[in-house]
C-alpha cells in the first residue's frame, strides 16, 4: 500500500542517525500467570521498585528486550504479552479494547503488584492509564512513547488524520471486508506496516520474532480488531469515553510523567509532545531521536537510558 512506500521512505531519509547495534536476541525466561482462565505470559527480570512495560499492536514483550536491562539494574522489571499476543494464549473473546484491559488489570492483580511505575507505548498507552485513572493509588509514575492516548485519541474525524495514505490505510483495516483480508489474510500489518514504522531495517530474526505469534488467519484477530478500537468520529462510543477518563488522569494527577517521543513521529510529534508539555500536569518530555512509531527498534539505549535516570532522579526509591 502507498501509505507504507510512504514510511519507508521516510525511514531511508533518517536510517543513518537510528541504531545500528540493536540485539535481535531475547535472553530472557518467559513466565506465565492464569489470568480469567487463559494464561498471559510475561518476562520477570531484576529486583527493587516494580516497572511494568505494556506494549500495542502488533507487538509483544520482545519490542522491550534491549530496553529492560537499563531499568533491572534497581528495579523489577516485568513485560507482559497482551492476551492473544505474544506468548500467550488465544482465548476465543472478541479481542475488544475492554476484553485486553480485563486482562491487564487481572494480570497486575494475579502478580499481586504495587506501587507501579507503567512504561507504555502504542495500545500500551491507554491501557496503563486507563488503570492509572482507576487505580491511581497503586501508580507510583508513568512513562508513555508513541502511546495511543489523549492528546492523541479519540480523533475527532477522518479529517483529522493528516496524511492521506496513512487515513486511506486505516480506513481499510477498519472496512469490515477489506480488514480481514488485509491483516489477517495477507498479514499486511505484520509485514508491512510494523517494518515501516521502523528507521532500520529489521533483521530476519527480529522479523520471525514478530510473525511468530501469528502463523495463521485466525491467529491474527487481536491484530485485525485492535485498528477497529481506535476512537474516530465518536466510534466506538465505549472507548471515547475511555479516552476523557485517561484524559481526566493526565492532566489532573500527581504522579511523575515521563513522555519520550522522535521526529516525526507518528502519534506524539514534537508538536504534540510540546501540547503535552503545556497539558499534563507533573510531565517532563524528552526527546530521543529521529523515529517513527516502533521507537523501541531504533533508539533502546536512549530510551532504557532515559528511563533510568528519570526514575533515580526524579521518582526516586
Amino acid at each position: 500500500m502507498k501509505a507504507f512506500a510512504t514510511m519507508a521512505f521516510a525511514a531511508a531519509t533518517f536510517a543513518s542517525a537510528a541504531g545500528a547495534d540493536v540485539s535481535a536476541e531475547f535472553p530472557y525466561e518467559r513466565h506465565s500467570v492464569d489470568v480469567l482462565g487463559s494464561d498471559m505470559a510475561y518476562v520477570d527480570e531484576g529486583n527493587g521498585p516494580v516497572v511494568l512495560f505494556i506494549h500495542g499492536n502488533p507487538t509483544s514483550s520482545y519490542l522491550w528486550r534491549n530496553v529492560i536491562p537499563h531499568v533491572a539494574d534497581d528495579h523489577r522489571a516485568i513485560a507482559l504479552d497482551l492476551i492473544g499476543m505474544g506468548a500467550s494464549a488465544k482465548p476465543d473473546i472478541g479481542y475488544t479494547f475492554q476484553d485486553h484491559y480485563a486482562h491487564v488489570e487481572g494480570f497486575i492483580d494475579g502478580l499481586e503488584l504495587t506501587d507501579i511505575t507503567l512504561v507504555l507505548h502504542d495500545w500500551g498507552g491507554s491501557l496503563g492509564g486507563l488503570y492509572a485513572a482507576r487505580n491511581s493509588g497503586n501508580v507510583r509514575a508513568i512513562v508513555m512513547m508513541e502511546a495511543a492516548a489523549p492528546p492523541a485519541l479519540p480523533v475527532p474525524s477522518w479529517d483529522a488524520v493528516p496524511n492521506p495514505e496513512v487515513r486511506a490505510t486505516f480506513q481499510a483495516f477498519r472496512d469490515p471486508v477489506q480488514g480481514p483480508q488485509i491483516i489477517q489474510e495477507q498479514n499486511v500489518f505484520v509485514e508491512g506496516f510494523l517494518p515501516s514504522a521502523i528507521m532500520r531495517e529489521l533483521g530476519d530474526a527480529e522479523m520471525d520474532a514478530y510473525r511468530a505469534p501469528f502463523p495463521t488467519s485466525e491467529s491474527r484477530l487481536p491484530v485485525y480488531v485492535w485498528p477497529n478500537e481506535i476512537p474516530i468520529e465518536g466510534e466506538p462510543a465505549r472507548n471515547v469515553a475511555v479516552m476523557a477518563e485517561i484524559s481526566e488522569w493526565l492532566t489532573s494527577s500527581e504522579q511523575p510523567k515521563l513522555v519520550l517521543y522522535a521526529d516525526p513521529g507518528m502519534i506524539v510529534s514534537p508538536e504534540t509532545a510540546a501540547f503535552i508539555a503545556a497539558s499534563y500536569s507533573n510531565v517532563e518530555t524528552r526527546f530521543v531521536g529521529p523515529g517513527l512509531h516502533y521507537i523501541q527498534e531504533d533508539h533502546p539505549d536512549v530510551i532504557g537510558r532515559n528511563i533510568s535516570d528519570w526514575l533515580r532522579d526524579r521518582v526516586g526509591e
